[in-house]
């Protein structure tokens, strides 16, 4: 059975090098520890908050819901150990994979990890999601206005953009959810509009480069489950600043969410063709932020139609994010989750 990462040990003079080495050299498994790692904690804390939405919605068992987000809690604290000791050893591969024009836009996946967060804690530690709040909006506009500014500066292909390219500056759109209730009214309007304005400028770029460039590589795939993100989340954020009215634009939001939903949903054939990378996870947020905004929008307006929707779209999330999750707990045993780009392995 092969060791759950790859061996540090260099091969022998008449082996074939294995994932895990570069030119002969064989490489620490902790620098292959990747960014986009954090979108595990994004996904686990969605369905969390998901679960948490159903026991009011749908009066489904509400200790599900704290447990997953209790879970998520401890993945978070886990996956930046793991990434921080990366930066602390092999400094330079953080800098490369920051560098990188596609990659950097993961690094705000640790910030909205923190916000997500914050949301759960916010019923049980309101001082603890207060910090977790400010720490990650605060390092969220960091980064927004960091990434914004290198990618008016630097020279970028069309090739290189995904919908992963979301994350940094639509990320913005999550922040009114726990701040609103924390008592940061305009602060989460600023935030907000941030979201909402630079998803529909990203989103029209993003659509030009899918529909009329050369189709995306088959591990970004999965990113066009991001499309579902920004509407669904921008619905729940929505209805904190709004005092929870269903009004014309919130329905705009939540039935937009829905459509791309059932894009995406249409591909599926197409997604199961595509082997487990790290990416797989671009499938646990958006799906768990739609359900989200389903659950909370059939439980204001009480449509029987919606209601159903909410409850299948959680058995969709639910089963999804699961076997996302073992997937990869599979992939990091076979020592096929710390590897270099290009060296998947092909089993399922």
């Amino acid at each position: 059975m092969p060791s759950p990462l790859p061996s540090t040990n260099p091969p022998a003079s008449n082996s074939t090098p294995s994932p895990g080495h570069q030119d002969g050299l064989t490489t620490h498994w902790l620098t292959h520890v990747p960014a986009p790692l954090f979108a595990v904690v994004m996904g686990v804390a969605g369905l969390g908050l998901a679960w948490r939405k159903a026991g009011h919605v749908l009066d489904m068992p509400k200790a599900v819901g704290e447990g997953i987000l209790a879970f998520s809690a401890i993945l978070f604290l886990a996956i930046t150990a793991l990434y921080g000791l990366k930066a602390l050893r092999h400094v330079e591969e953080v800098k490369t994979e920051f560098a990188n024009p596609i990659r950097v836009n993961f690094f705000p996946a640790f910030s909205i990890s923190l916000l997500l967060l914050s949301v759960g804690a916010l019923p049980h530690a309101p001082a603890l999601s207060h910090g977790l709040w400010v720490t990650g909006a605060a390092l969220h506009l960091v980064g927004t206005v960091y990434l914004m500014g290198r990618w008016f500066t630097q020279s970028h292909e069309i090739s290189m953009i995904n919908p992963a390219w979301f994350i940094p500056v639509v990320g913005n759109i999550l922040v009114p959810i726990a701040g609103v209730p924390l008592g940061y009214g305009e602060v989460s309007w600023f935030f907000f509009s941030i979201g909402l304005i630079y998803w529909i400028v990203l989103f029209t770029i993003v659509f030009h480069r899918i529909v009329f460039h050369h189709p995306l590589a088959t591990k970004f795939l999965p990113t066009l489950f991001i499309l579902i993100a920004p509407p669904a989340v921008g619905y729940i954020s929505y209805m904190a600043l709004n005092g929870g009215v269903v009004d014309g634009f919130a329905r705009i939001l939540v039935y937009g969410a829905l459509f791309l939903t059932m894009l995406n949903l249409s591909l599926f054939p197409k997604f199961l063709k595509v082997p487990f990378f790290v990416s797989w996870w671009a499938y646990t947020f958006p799906t768990a932020a739609v359900t989200i905004a389903c659950l909370d929008a059939s439980g204001r307006i009480g449509h029987g139609g919606m209601i159903l929707m909410a409850g299948s779209l959680l058995g969709l999330a639910t089963v999804l994010i699961t076997l996302v999750f073992l997937r990869t707990i599979l992939a990091l045993l076979r020592g096929e989750l710390f590897i270099p780009e290009g060296s998947i392995r092909r089993s399922h």
